[in-house]
């Protein structure tokens, strides 16, 4: 098929989502992680891909892909590839090669209407992602061989991908969320929910989602109360779920009853 039929994403948001909907089994996208639009697991041994995506091969996208420029680089976190994901037809030869110099896989994506008039190719994207044991892929992708790899949220962020002012799910908010649910379940929090959990209290008491309780050592919920399940609908669930995992062992998770009412 002719490079002159290109595919055309009305955003990179839908550049992310197409591509993250067609990955093959094995694989799991972790959406606006560690500083990519997508950070790409390998479920069989934990290879990463770091992928940035743009509407076109240029300058901007290979910086953004690129391992950093300073002293302490070589011993700091990174995915075993690297990768800048663009539309099909969107990626001139000349920033390709500079690409592959820099270590950095080109991934052309299709669109259902250019994928079915390739009678030629009917993969989706190019190059096929890197697959454990063959050693073919080394055409296209290049081992950075890191110190040590990304670190992963406990849980898979339920964020868009490659948004122009992305919503993050940071290791702060998951810490938040946690707070958040030990003070829907027992109506109060305490200084040392805050310290089994890592977190700050101040911040909370600042931005007035928490405040002191008539009850000396216990805060309930502050004028402007958290709202993290209306960000992470989600993940929030899940976290909630997992609360005898990582609910802290002595603490009373009764609810305060005051007549009949729980005070949240």
């Amino acid at each position: 098929m002719s490079k002159s039929l290109k595919a055309e994403f009305a955003s990179e948001a839908e550049l992310c989502s197409t591509f993250i909907k067609q990955l093959p089994t094995g694989w799991t996208a972790y959406p606006e992680t560690e500083g990519f639009d997508i950070l790409l697991v390998r479920n069989a041994d934990g290879a990463q891909i770091g992928v940035e995506a743009k509407l076109t091969l240029n300058a901007k996208v290979l910086l953004q892909a690129s391992e950093a420029d300073h002293g302490y680089a070589q011993t700091s976190p990174g995915p075993d590839f690297r990768a800048a994901l663009v539309p099909y037809g969107r990626a001139p030869f000349e920033m390709v090669s500079i690409a592959s110099r820099l270590g950095i896989t080109v991934i052309e994506m299709k669109t259902k209407a250019v994928y079915l008039s390739d009678r030629y190719n009917r993969k989706k994207f190019n190059p096929d992602l890197p697959v454990p044991g063959e050693y073919e892929w080394r055409q296209f992708w290049h081992d950075r061989c890191p110190w040590q790899r990304c670190r992963l949220p406990e849980y898979i962020p339920d964020v868009s991908a490659g948004a122009s002012a992305p919503m993050k799910l940071s290791e702060w908010k998951i810490k938040a969320i946690k707070i958040c649910i030990i003070l829907e379940r027992t109506g109060y929090l305490t200084r040392k929910d805050f310290a089994e959990i890592k977190i700050d209290h101040r911040r909370f008491l600042d931005m007035e989602w928490m405040k002191h309780s008539d009850e000396r050592g216990k805060y309930v919920a502050g004028r402007y109360p958290l709202d993290l399940r209306r960000q992470h609908p989600k993940v929030y669930p899940q976290i909630e779920a997992d609360f005898d995992k990582w609910f802290p062992k002595d603490r009373d998770s009764s609810p305060i009853i005051q007549g009949q009412e729980v005070l949240l």
